[in-house]
């Protein structure tokens, strides 16, 4: 699971175009932007000493690809249709004749091309306004060949930024809990894979259940809690080096526990003499600090993304709600006042807002609130969905959702879904087994 760096050798950001391109982000996908991504043209004379699965104009149109599906799957890009292109990778990389593109109606093009060098894949990208005729951002990597992928990822959050002026989702990943067997008798196993559902690697042999498992902003370190002999246990796991190691033993445990934005502490909820309050865990020296002291039920905590507060729900006033504090537990302060029951508070990354799933007449919602609990919004419905959890740059929520099998209720089945902040563009994230507890990981690139 080693990530191989991809070195970024070239850099270009042209003179800024004059023509109006630019994606509304906070309308979801009322009016994609269309969008040309030609293949990328091959090099085929550097194609010396490769195997067949790595020729080289298989690479250039397999990136390609990759970047179309990233875009269309955000709902604010609408790839057009290959076989409407009137130009020729070769000569649209060197110099796009901006009329034929006009005229199937693109407004952006992507173009570039690829070749092997000295044993390493060199991949080049343009981004051009078709209306404006100018160049937007030119980009080069060379890394080796079978990191492919991610050079695609890294392409597509490129141009995600310099078309909706915010940083990209596509190259991260998801750790989720997949899971196989009768809900009476189920096996769970954590289980990893790019955002795109590509690259599937399971963690844990699934000897023992595992629950929310929550990825540290910083690096690629997880946090999880399984079940040792019917205990509940609290690790820490390196993706890259494999190495996994116990925090400790939590017998009250009530929710998993969560990374503060340094990575430096985690923060979760046990029941200890019989009430259950929020603990934090310096991961140096180990010592556990209470932050909560109160006869009712706290658990579920999520931090701000300036490690300034605390988001955790409560059932102090009678029934659960989300509240808010700061990180040493003063000023606690409730924010939800609508109908219903509401838990899982997830503190946005960008600070704006949290997330939440709320229960109300029988339903289960994911929604989203400002921190002051202002300007609520539900995004999707169903009947029984919960775990939020937010893509690096706020814009996208990643969930799982439980359903019956069939119309008499009978099976079970559990999958992960997204949707944009703005209540558009609701999705499967296709999984090999049924899947549940999603967390997304910080930016790899950064």
């Amino acid at each position: 699971m080693k990530l191989i760096k991809i070195l970024i050798i070239f850099f270009i950001i042209t003179t800024k175009s004059f023509a109006l391109i630019e994606v509304d982000i906070t309308r979801g996908n009322l009016n994609p932007l269309p969008i040309a991504v030609s293949p990328l043209f091959a090099d085929k004379d550097s194609n010396k000493n490769f195997s067949e699965e790595l020729k080289i104009d298989n690479v250039g149109e397999q990136i390609s690809e990759v970047v179309e599906n990233n875009l269309k799957r955000t709902g604010l890009f609408n790839p057009l249709e290959r076989k409407a292109f009137l130009q020729n990778p070769d000569l649209a990389h060197l110099k796009p004749r901006f009329e034929d593109w006009t005229l199937i109606k693109a407004q952006a093009l992507v173009t570039g091309q690829v070749k092997f060098d000295n044993g390493k894949l060199r991949v080049e990208f343009r981004l051009w306004d078709v209306l404006a005729a100018k160049e937007m951002i030119a980009l080069a990597f060379t890394t080796v060949p079978n990191n492919w992928r991610r050079v695609g990822h890294i392409i597509s959050d490129k141009i995600y930024e310099r078309l909706t002026g915010e940083k990209g989702y596509f190259d991260t990943r998801i750790i989720y809990v997949a899971e196989q067997g009768p809900k009476t008798k189920r096996i769970k196993k954590l289980a990893i894979m790019d955002q795109d559902s590509f690259n599937t690697k399971y963690l844990t042999l699934g000897n023992e259940l595992v629950l929310t498992p929550r990825f540290n902003p910083t690096n690629q370190m997880v946090t999880y809690l399984s079940y040792f002999k019917n205990l509940p246990r609290v690790y820490l796991l390196d993706i890259e080096t494999g190495i996994q190691e116990v925090v400790g033993d939590f017998p009250g445990m009530t929710f998993a526990p969560r990374f503060s934005p340094d990575g430096k502490k985690i923060i979760m909820s046990f029941a200890k003499d019989g009430n259950s309050d929020i603990y934090t865990m310096n991961l140096e020296s180990r010592i556990v600090e209470r932050i909560t002291n109160h006869p009712s039920i706290d658990t579920s905590p999520s931090y701000s993304p300036d490690g300034k507060y605390i988001t955790f729900n409560s059932d102090r006033s009678g029934f659960q709600q989300i509240y808010v504090m700061k990180s040493d537990g003063s000023k606690v302060k409730r924010i939800s006042f609508g109908k219903g029951l509401y838990g899982t508070p997830v503190w946005s990354p960008r600070g704006d807002l949290i997330a939440f799933t709320k229960l109300h007449k029988g339903k289960f919602y994911i929604g989203v609130m400002r921190t002051d609990g202002s300007g609520e919004r539900l995004l999707t419905e169903n009947y029984y969905q919960e775990a939020p959890s937010w893509s690096p740059n706020g814009r996208v929520l990643i969930f799982y959702r439980e359903t019956k099998s069939n119309s008499k209720g009978e099976g079970f089945s559990a999958k992960l879904w997204s949707i944009d902040l703005t209540g558009y563009n609701e999705r499967q994230v296709p999984t090999e087994t049924d899947g549940s507890d999603p967390s997304w990981s910080s930016l790899l690139s950064n």
